[in-house]
């Protein structure tokens, strides 16, 4: 059998082109390829080949297009790349196809983003909602529309660099999302791109500053007394003052429903969902804050949640950082209660293991793994030494002075 490669000419095939033939005719050009001389004048390229082993798998035939729209130079690029598709085991006719899909409707930029926000943040993050809300406003509205293959860095970049001219620790903070989700991709062998892999925080705006803003005895108190004379939005007269008292995340108290609050024992539950490290996080109810919450789940037990709705986390941020001027006071933000928390907790000589579980954040190397103890009881007495503290700094404890808490050495 001839194995002559290339035999067909464009001369030949300008001459049979819209040209009536008698009968449907095949001719070869070899290596597999051949055009279909139709009595309608048509060409039509096929690539023939068998996709098993042995004269017994019956040949298969797959259009390659029609000629002049498919050259005959490209009409050979096919064959052969459908040669190299046969050589590493696979079907050219489903290759070709999955090829035509990707052409038609390619995995875009918005494609990409939106899978790894379903597919992973969606089960293992608690901002799922705010990260979702700012890739859209940030990204997908100005580039998701196109094929991520074609997205170029300047293509990402003129996003970054908008959102910088505003807020650079916001367009840091995109990037990294963006760069997480292009590696998801990835790995799940969902789309390919690795555009951003060379691309750091500082390239497009800037680390958010490492706050070490703690309030003080003066500040606190009168933050207590504030809360007591509403001057603050009832949702907020709430909230902080449980961020207060529990040095929670404000995530943890804006997601709280009534179910996770056990007066039985005492004891509210933080549930994996709602918790940054996605581990559940058991906080005694302290007996001083105990009348306040009842009130909250009796006023809101309608709704299920114990601030009686969900606020978007950007709203309180936003709430959160300019709460220090109805009270005159220097900078602070929610985080920073959180922080003076943990600063006063260890300074009344609580064990910082204890202060650690109080806070949720996970447990160091090995103890993460084999050391599940809740520590109720410590936490318990931490709580209860620290809302008394708290009684103090507000004036609600009388003929009582606020003395300076020594650390220890």
């Amino acid at each position: 059998m001839s194995r002559a490669m290339n035999k067909l000419s464009d001369t030949l095939l300008r001459k049979l082109h819209g040209k009536p033939a008698e009968k449907n005719t095949f001719y070869s050009d070899g290596g597999n390829l051949s055009v279909k001389y139709l009595t309608s004048g048509k060409l039509t390229w096929y690539f023939t080949y068998r996709a098993g082993t042995g004269r017994e798998t019956r040949p298969e035939r797959i259009k390659l297009g029609s000629y002049p729209d498919l050259s005959l130079k490209a009409a050979r690029e096919k064959a052969a790349q459908c040669r190299t598709w046969l050589a590493e085991g696979k079907n050219p006719r489903h290759e070709m196809n999955y090829t035509v899909q990707e052409a038609l409707k390619p995995v875009t930029v918005g494609d990409a983003l939106t899978y790894w926000l379903e597919y992973y943040v969606k089960e293992n993050r608690v901002d799922y909602i705010a990260l979702k809300r700012r890739l859209n406003n940030h990204v997908i509205q100005q580039i998701g529309a196109m094929p991520l293959d074609k997205c170029e860095l300047r293509h990402w970049l003129a996003c970054f660099d908008q959102v910088a001219k505003r807020t650079p620790v916001t367009a840091g903070f995109v990037l990294q999302a963006c760069k997480q989700a292009l590696k998801f991709c990835r790995r799940r062998r969902y789309a390919i791109s690795n555009v951003l892999d060379d691309l750091n925080v500082a390239d497009v705006g800037k680390k958010p500053d490492i706050s070490e803003r703690v309030l003080s005895n003066k500040e606190l108190g009168e933050l207590l007394q504030a809360l007591d004379k509403k001057k603050f939005s009832p949702y907020y007269v709430a909230l902080i003052r449980l961020l207060i008292v529990f040095g929670a995340r404000t995530v943890e108290l804006r997601l709280s429903e009534i179910g996770e609050w056990d007066f039985t024992e005492m004891l509210w539950t933080v549930p994996k969902e709602h918790s940054k490290t996605k581990v559940a996080i058991f906080r005694p109810i302290p007996e001083a804050i105990l009348p306040f919450v009842t009130q909250l789940v009796e006023q809101n037990r309608h709704t299920g949640l114990l601030l009686g709705e969900v606020k978007q986390e950007a709203s309180v941020s936003q709430y959160g950082r300019l709460a220090h001027r109805r009270l005159n006071h220097p900078h602070w933000s929610l985080h920073d209660i959180r922080r003076t928390f943990t600063t006063m907790l260890n300074d009344l000589g609580v064990d910082p293991h204890v202060v650690e579980q109080l806070t949720g954040h996970q447990m160091p190397g090995m103890q993460r793994v084999y050391n599940h103890s809740r520590y109720l009881d410590a936490k318990r007495n931490a709580l209860d030494m620290w809302t008394e503290r708290l009684g103090i700094l507000a004036g609600t404890h009388e003929n009582v002075t606020t003395l300076p808490v020594a650390r220890r050495k």
